[in-house]
């Protein structure tokens, strides 16, 4: 759905300029937030920009965008303790509200165009992360750095949501690539936890970003069987939350699964 089309219903607020896709968030009921996603804009952002409280960028923005310069966050903005100038705003965003929205130690996942993992101790402050090539960025690497793979869409990731688990042992070219690409990332993530854990016991695990909901359920699995699936929870929107906490209507909202 285009902003604009969205934004003659419900006004986009807030708005997160990925490295792929524009993520944007409004108002929905008194705590909750309604998201869509975007192409990246290729001109002017026109009446949607306008209404925006406030927007940050982690990939490029066009110069034609036209979106108000007074209202982008800046990552100094973002009151993650210790956090290094050069940490992007979207896991500054992210690693902050996880940290205050519970309490103690929490690692944050973000599954997108890159994976990001942001740990973040009990006081709220940066302590450290790891990053590797997102689901997307796997496939194509793949595609291109071959003779014989074939090149494949996001939304083949569609079915694999919440319970979904991939065919462990696929025979078919392209359910491999899945499967190795998907089961590979929650095993490193879920590692990563494990390494998070070690430095403190009580770690939560918050799980973001548009692939989350396809690492979700191996990801549960590996933690069920280690009597640890209730440290784990999907939050979608981690830093369109934060941002939105950062410049609020009225309430502090946090988002809808939708």
């Amino acid at each position: 759905m285009s902003p604009g089309a969205r934004g003659a219903a419900a006004p986009a607020r807030w708005l997160l300029i990925g490295s792929s896709r524009w993520h944007w968030a409004s108002p929905s009921g008194e705590s909750e937030l309604a998201l869509w996603h975007s192409a990246p804009a290729s001109g002017p952002v026109g009446a949607a920009g306008s209404q925006l409280l406030a927007w940050a960028a982690v990939g490029p923005v066009p110069e034609g965008a036209a979106l108000p310069a007074a209202r982008r966050l800046s990552p100094a903005a973002v009151p993650l303790r210790a956090a290094p100038p050069w940490l992007g705003i979207d896991r500054a965003l992210a690693g902050w509200q996880a940290w205050r929205s519970g309490a103690g130690a929490v690692l944050v996942a973000d599954a997108g165009t890159v994976l990001s993992l942001t740990r973040v101790d009990r006081e709220g402050a940066f302590a450290g992360g790891r990053l590797l090539a997102g689901v997307a960025l796997q496939w194509r690497v793949m595609a291109e750095g071959t003779a014989s793979l074939p090149a494949l869409e996001p939304a083949g990731l569609a079915g694999l949501a919440g319970p979904e688990l991939p065919d462990p042992w696929p025979s078919a070219t392209a359910a491999a690539m899945t499967s190795g690409v998907v089961l590979g990332l929650a095993a490193a993530v879920a590692g990563a936890y494990g390494d998070a854990r070690a430095l403190d016991p009580h770690c939560r695990l918050l799980l973001t970003g548009g692939d989350g909901p396809a690492l979700e359920g191996p990801l549960r699995q590996r933690l069920a069987a280690e009597g640890l699936e209730e440290r784990l929870a999907l939050r979608p929107a981690l830093a369109l939350e934060g941002l939105a906490a950062l410049a609020p209507v009225q309430a502090r909202p946090r988002s809808a699964r939708i």
